[in-house]
């Protein structure tokens, strides 16, 4: 093991691996959409930051979980925080179709949206039926939309249901939304 006192850390006098090293111990072992959620809920919570992660890698060449890390981190421009496994699943769809990955969960003046591609101005909004299904709901989707609308945005609003069941369709209208330039950088 290539531990150095850097790599540890104390919690009631238990030794444990820091939340950098965890991440990149973890990295070797689980498939990327869980190394993706571990490094989120990671820099969510402070528990490290992407800086952290760099030096590791830089210093841990050679170490099995590298690769995966070194891929969230640098190719795929760090993680991005979601809020739900439908935002997940698309930004897993976004890539495997080798889409430019959004942003997600940020804000355009009072409301936080799921995914934006700033330059083509284009929103796009997972709902579940569960959370948008009463009334109140459907009328505060309708002026959310109105308002980033008036504001210059697309918005597109796609399901659970499609995202799981029609991906294509879903990779598809997003990909015509974001026009001729719509491949990965």
């Amino acid at each position: 093991m290539d531990l150095v006192p850097t790599d540890l850390r104390r919690r009631e006098r238990l030794p444990l691996t820091a939340p950098a090293r965890t991440l990149l111990d973890l990295a070797g072992t689980v498939d990327i959409d869980e190394l993706e959620r571990a490094f989120n809920e990671a820099l969510v919570l402070r528990l490290t930051r992407r800086a952290d992660v760099v030096v590791l890698l830089e210093r841990l060449r050679h170490h099995p979980g590298r690769r995966a890390l070194g891929d969230l981190v640098s190719h795929l421009d760090g993680p991005r925080m979601t809020r739900s496994e439908g935002e997940q699943r698309l930004l897993v769809l976004v890539r495997a179709a080798r889409l430019r990955v959004p942003k997600t969960n940020v804000r355009i003046g009072r409301y936080e949206v799921d995914a934006l591609w700033d330059r083509e101005r284009l929103v796009v909004e997972v709902d579940g039926y569960a959370f948008h299904s009463t009334r109140g709901a459907f009328e505060r989707d309708r002026a959310r939309d109105a308002e980033l609308q008036a504001q210059g945005f697309r918005v597109l609003r796609v399901t659970w249901r499609q995202i799981v069941e029609e991906p294509e369709a879903v990779v598809g209208r997003i990909a015509r939304l974001l026009g001729p330039d719509i491949a990965a950088a």
